[in-house]
């Protein structure tokens, strides 16, 4: 099959509108590997798939979906998003992956020499009252996308419902940097990591505190990564690495009296 093109493409980002200003960071970058060439997403190939679409007044357009990234449009994702089946969602995994997207097989319905960015943000859960290829879409061991209309009508007609797709993995291009939201209670402390260029999606973190050495996160949910250590009143540091290997070592510098539920920015990965 012809090889996806990297597209030199960014998604149109909305300034995040936070309670707290982002605070600033430096970082220091390296990769050590390309995506894995075993893994079924790897960049630069083209596989099959289906795509249904669901409409704009739905829920998942405000609470984000199973990727935790909140409202959408203020965290930068907008409508180029998609939900992916549990085949493709990995427990999560693949969230804050980037996918071209383009419609196949059906002249009636395909818009010629179309394609779309989309970025991994929810879950379609599988249904098993219905068979895989009767109504069960999402079921495994289907790879199937669900769209907001408004991306789904860029690569075909609205009334094409379930329709035949070609997917590939490419590299994610973001605006900005990296944003760390910080929540939690007491010692418990949640990490919200998006806005993630290169690879998108977050295969391992590390938080080191300024009377801590380095420390390894556990993912929670999606990108809602989680430790139970008492940072508070010290200065963050982050290794944040990718699941094409890449690292980005964040050295954060906010005051000393953080509180849960700011915002911090830093730098980004090279894409």
């Amino acid at each position: 099959m012809p090889a996806c093109r990297i597209q030199n493409l960014s998604l149109l980002l909305v300034t995040l509108v936070a309670s707290t200003p982002p605070l600033l960071t430096t970082a220091h970058y390296y990769s050590s590997a390309a995506f894995p060439s075993s893994s079924p997403n790897t960049l630069s190939e083209w596989r099959s798939a289906r795509a249904t679409y669901y409409a704009a007044a739905d829920p998942r357009d405000v609470v984000g979906g199973a990727c935790g990234y909140g409202n959408l449009v203020k965290a930068g994702y907008g409508m180029a998003t998609v939900g992916l089946s549990a085949t493709l969602f990995d427990l999560g995994r693949l969230c804050g992956a980037c996918f071209e997207v383009r419609c196949v097989e059906d002249l009636r319905w395909c818009i010629p020499g179309t394609s779309i960015i989309v970025t991994a943000t929810n879950f379609c859960a599988p249904n098993y009252g219905f068979a895989d290829d009767g109504g069960g879409h999402c079921n495994p061991p289907n790879n199937h996308f669900v769209l907001p209309v408004e991306a789904f009508e860029k690569i075909a007609i609205w009334k094409a419902g379930n329709m035949p797709i070609q997917y590939c993995r490419i590299k994610c291009r973001k605006e900005g940097g990296i944003r760390f939201r910080v929540d939690g209670s007491g010692i418990f402390m949640s990490v919200l990591i998006s806005n993630v260029a290169s690879a998108g999606d977050i295969a391992e973190v590390k938080i080191k505190g300024s009377r801590t050495g380095w420390l390894p996160m556990g993912r929670n949910w999606g990108q809602n990564w989680h430790i139970n250590t008492d940072l508070k009143n010290q200065p963050l540091a982050f290794k944040v690495t990718g699941s094409d290997g890449s690292h980005l070592h964040l050295t954060m510098l906010p005051p000393r009296n953080w509180n849960y539920g700011q915002t911090f920015e830093g730098k980004q990965f090279e894409s």
